[in-house]
Formats: C-alpha cells, sequence, structure tokens
C-alpha cells in the first residue's frame, strides 16, 4: 500500500512538471509569435497605410528591447535590425516620434549584446544618422541626442570603432560637445564626450580627433570636475600618438595645467592620469620636459611620489627619473633649481699650443666650479627642506618634526644628482 501510495504522488508531481512546462512552453510560443508579427510590421513596405504601424512597431521594439536582455537577441534574428535602420531613411524629419522611436530601438537592442552592435553598424546605420544630421533643414533636439546615444552604444564595440571614426560623426560629436546650453542637454554633451573617449581608443582615430579643436576644448575644461576625469582620460588616449603629443603641447599653458592637476589630493584618478600624460610627454620630448620644469614639477612630484595613489606614486617616480636623465646624462636643473652649470671654455679658437696659460686656466675653472657646487648645493638643500615642509604640512604631521636632525643629515649629504623621493 505504502509503495503504492508513493507511485501515485511521484506521477502527480510529474503530471503537474509536465502540466507547468506545457504552459511555459505555450507562452514563449506565443511569445516568440507576438515578436514575428511585431517584425512584419517593421518589414512592410512604406506605405501612407502602414507608416503609423511602423512607428508603432518601432516604439514596442523600443520598450520591449529595453527590459529584456533576451528579447534583444531574438528580435535581431527575426530581421527587426535592417527595417529599423531603413526607417531613417524613409522618415519624414518632422515625423519626430518615429524617427526618436527607431532610434532608441536600435540603441536599446544594441545594449549588452555586441553582434547586434556590429549588425546595426553593417547595414548602414552611421551613414543614415549622419545624413539626418547633415539635412539642411536642420534636426530636432530629440531626434539628435538620440544619434549621439546611439554612437555612445555603438563605438563601444572595438570592431566598430574605425568605422564609426572614419565618418563625420567625430565632427558631429565634437559639435554637440562644444554648443551652447539651450543647443544640447547636459546628457547629451555628457554622452559625447564619452563616445570621443571610446573612439580615441583607436589610435586610428586621433588623426581625425586632431582635424577638429577637441583638443583645445578638453585642456581647458581641466578644472570643471562634472568632465574633467573623462576630459584627462580622453587626453591619455591622444598623447599615445607623435600628432596628439604635439597637439597637446601647442595648446598654450598646457603643462601647467597638468602639473596643477597633480596637486588635487582629493581627486586621485585624475592625479593617476594627468601623470601619465605628463610622463608620456616627458619621455618623449625635451621641450616638454623643459616647460614641466619651468611649471615647478619637482615639487608636486616629490608630494605624489609620497602621498598619491600607488600607481599615481609609480608614474611621478617615473617622471622623476626621465628628468633627472637626460639622453643618459644627469642634469642638476631637472629638479627646478635653475640651469646647469658649466665650466668656462678656455684656449685659443685657432687650435694652437698656450703653453702654460692651458694649466693657469685650469686651475681657475677648479676654484670656480668648486664655489659654483657649493652654490648649487645649498640651493639643492634648501630645495628639499622646503619640499618637506609642504609635504608634512599636507600630510597634517606636527611641524617640529621637520627638519629633524636626521633629514639635515640626509640633505647635508645630498646632491643634485642623487635625490631623495
Amino acid at each position: 500500500m505504502k509503495n503504492n501510495a508513493k507511485s501515485e504522488k511521484l506521477s502527480d508531481l510529474l503530471s503537474i512538471a509536465e502540466a507547468e512546462t506545457d504552459v511555459e512552453t505555450k507562452k514563449k510560443e506565443e511569445k516568440l509569435e507576438d515578436l514575428k508579427r511585431l517584425v512584419k510590421e517593421l518589414q512592410q513596405h512604406e506605405e501612407d497605410s502602414t507608416k503609423n504601424k511602423k512607428s508603432e512597431a518601432a516604439a514596442k521594439v523600443r520598450l520591449l528591447a529595453k527590459e529584456e536582455l533576451e528579447v534583444r537577441g531574438t528580435l535581431a534574428m527575426l530581421g527587426a535590425i535592417p527595417p529599423l535602420v531603413a526607417m531613417l531613411d524613409e522618415t519624414e524629419q518632422n515625423d519626430v516620434n518615429s524617427l526618436v522611436s527607431s532610434l532608441y530601438a536600435l540603441l536599446n537592442l544594441g545594449i549588452g549584446n555586441d553582434a547586434n552592435k556590429a549588425a546595426i553598424v553593417k547595414v548602414g546605420s552611421v551613414e543614415k544618422m549622419l545624413k539626418l544630421i547633415e539635412s539642411p533643414d536642420g534636426l530636432d533636439s530629440s531626434v539628435s541626442e538620440a544619434i549621439v546615444a546611439n554612437f555612445l552604444g555603438l563605438s563601444a564595440l572595438d570592431s566598430n570603432k574605425p568605422i564609426i571614426g572614419s565618418s563625420a560623426s567625430i565632427y558631429f560629436l565634437v559639435r554637440t560637445l562644444q554648443s551652447l546650453d539651450d543647443e544640447s542637454s547636459p546628457q547629451a554633451k555628457q554622452d559625447a564626450l564619452r563616445a570621443l573617449y571610446n573612439l580615441s581608443i583607436f589610435p586610428g582615430n586621433v588623426a581625425f580627433i586632431l582635424e577638429t579643436d577637441l583638443v583645445v576644448f578638453l585642456v581647458n575644461s581641466i578644472g570643471d570636475m562634472e568632465v574633467t576625469e573623462r576630459t584627462l582620460a580622453t587626453l591619455s588616449n591622444i598623447v599615445s600618438t607623435r600628432e596628439g603629443r604635439k597637439a597637446i603641447s601647442a595648446v598654450p599653458d598646457s603643462i601647467p595645467i597638468l602639473v596643477d592637476v597633480l596637486n588635487w589630493t582629493d581627486s586621485p584618478e585624475c592625479q593617476e592620469k594627468a601623470s601619465y600624460i605628463l610622463m608620456v610627454m616627458a619621455h618623449k620630448s625635451y621641450g616638454d620636459k623643459q616647460a614641466m620644469i619651468e611649471a615647478g614639477i619637482a615639487s608636486s612630484l616629490l608630494e605624489l611620489s609620497l602621498l598619491g595613489s600607488t600607481l599615481a606614486q609609480k608614474r611621478a617616480s617615473r617622471i622623476l627619473e626621465i628628468l633627472r636623465v637626460d639622453k643618459g646624462k644627469q642634469v642638476s636643473g631637472s629638479y627646478g633649481l635653475g640651469a646647469a652649470v658649466s665650466a668656462p671654455i678656455c684656449g685659443s679658437l685657432s687650435g694652437k699650443p698656450d703653453g702654460g696659460g692651458g694649466r693657469e686656466c685650469f686651475e681657475e675653472d677648479e676654484e670656480m666650479m668648486s664655489e659654483e657646487k657649493k652654490a648649487v648645493k645649498q640651493l639643492v638643500q634648501q630645495s628639499l627642506q622646503n619640499n618637506m615642509r609642504k609635504i608634512v604640512k599636507r600630510a597634517n604631521l606636527p611641524h617640529d618634526i621637520v627638519p629633524s636632525d636626521h633629514f639635515k643629515s640626509l640633505t647635508l649629504s645630498s646632491t643634485s644628482k642623487s635625490l631623495p623621493f
């Protein structure tokens, strides 16, 4: 009896499970049929009687794709992407609702789905979006913002970066970023900056970026805390090319502006990015190194190498090393202590022997160099002590610990060729 009862109970459970499975399967089948009908509505030939249906279908796709990740893949497999892209051509520009629906439907289909992102670009969406932008009749701001959002989403895929970058999209994004407050919303500007950052990751796009005045705008935007971190990240990509470094150097006061960021103790991410840009520029250009020294980078680097984040410390130490050594030769002026001292040249220009005069001149040179070395050594000691006082002050340490006897002994034994950091 017990065995029969167990068998009946098991049979009931299996029946319930099968029934639930059947219900679930039926729901999925019905949902699939709904999606098929939706895509068919999108695929209808453009006629006056079908315009509204296509617009409504695009709006439904927009909502469904926004809410469900699985639906995005299904709609794409059913062929929803080509007719949505075609709507950008077929829809009249005064039909703002249809354009916005199709654009955001495409945007949502690409979220979290790289295959869809690639497919959207492959069927010519970038060209059609740019065609809308270039219309002589102007473009509604909501449509423009939807296009910016699409460029942001599509540019996240590496294979799309060169395609989007080589089009006129960069000019459009830069215009959006630089537009007056009443022309583009803050969200559109943020999206434009993020899209430009994505595009700048691909080195081949830097040349297109440099055809605009984006670099000048980015450097001058440093200080606006809403965009500074993303701005520095974009410049970090641009500085990777020779032309990019030249463009950054050419912006008035670019080096002092970047050096100032090193002192932003409340923004370690910005310090890290600024130190990276300066590190690359110092490594590649003697002129930029000199500009950094003149901007007083030494004390900022010394402080950053002691109190910054781990990454910032490494980069600051690297810049200090680069500034200290120029083509294998140590330079005493690398810490902002003035120009390197050189002995006067003696001897005749004719190259003839000068008898005993050479020895006399050499002895005078030794005396002069001895005095100059003492002066440089004194400057080094003063600079080190001043820097340490600043660091202690920023670190909120007791003032009476600096200069300590131990630190004084360090500075007394230090030279311009071996500065502790």
